[in-house]
């Protein structure tokens, strides 16, 4: 095993360099003193950070239709009963998630989801708009309302939708988010307070909300990238599904035709 080679001697070059800062310190202030370096936070920097953030974040949520409100009504069923009372304020039976998700108005409202690779809608938003701000009629905001399965909390899916449905919100004019939830309903307040919402308590219910910025060039384009994505991701594991049903079909095939072959051997 070969040794570290021995240091090389010092020589008058290889002495410590003065202390210059030191010496200078004697003759008093520097008159023109150089300008302080920039942040690392300041300017183009701060955004693609955020980018950077938000890409390595990034999930692929798909916005609704009609034709999506069987899945709809199959996640709402899925909850749990404790659940279904904190989505929506009261225990919701069978008959009223199945009326609450058949009076949906697609043409107005939004609705986004979240599948995951079985194609089963694992987290839902609601973004219903038209709603009057209290103290401005002339003014309406959007009322966010959001669900997730047991099997994919823990993930942040609440809050990606929540972002999600904030940037659409703004980019239709709207500058006002709301939110209606129960004061035990932690999870959703917290995403709340940390988009900066003002949240309004009332006993067992609170309110929050969170005021959004204009549309911009930028949020725009950021829409509809995500939009794009969210369908390119959507139908890539469709595709993937009807691959595994044909790779199970001819498995199940071959399995039966192995079987009959022993069988006409014996």
């Amino acid at each position: 095993m070969p040794r570290k080679p021995p240091a090389p001697p010092v020589t008058p070059s290889d002495a410590p360099a003065t202390d210059w800062d030191q010496v200078l310190s004697a003759f008093g202030p520097d008159p023109h003193p150089a300008p302080p370096p920039a942040t690392p936070t300041a300017g183009p920097l701060v955004s693609a950070r955020a980018a950077l953030e938000r890409l390595s974040t990034w999930v692929p949520i798909r916005s609704l239709a009609r034709r999506h409100r069987r899945r709809i009504i199959d996640h709402l069923l899925a909850m749990e009963p404790g659940d279904r009372y904190l989505r929506f304020g009261y225990p919701a039976s069978d008959e009223q998630i199945h009326k609450y998700a058949l009076g949906i108005d697609f043409t107005r409202d939004e609705v986004l989801g979240i599948f995951n690779r079985r194609l089963q809608l694992v987290a839902l938003a609601h973004l219903a708009y038209g709603q009057p701000v209290p103290g401005d009629p002339t003014r309406t905001m959007a009322e966010f309302g959001v669900s997730v399965l047991p099997e994919s909390r823990g993930r942040g899916l609440g809050r990606r939708l929540f972002e999600t449905a904030a940037l659409h919100a703004r980019n239709r004019g709207i500058d006002t988010l709301f939110i209606h939830a129960l004061s035990e309903n932690r999870p959703m307040l917290r995403i709340a307070t940390a988009a900066g919402a003002i949240v309004e308590r009332d006993g067992g219910e609170s309110a929050a909300y969170l005021r959004l910025p204009p549309d911009s060039f930028g949020s725009q384009v950021e829409q509809a990238l995500e939009r794009h994505l969210g369908e390119l991701d959507f139908q890539f594991k469709r595709q993937a599904q009807v691959l595994n049903d044909f790779v199970d079909s001819v498995a199940e095939v071959k399995a039966h035709f192995d079987s009959s072959g022993r069988a006409a051997k014996e």
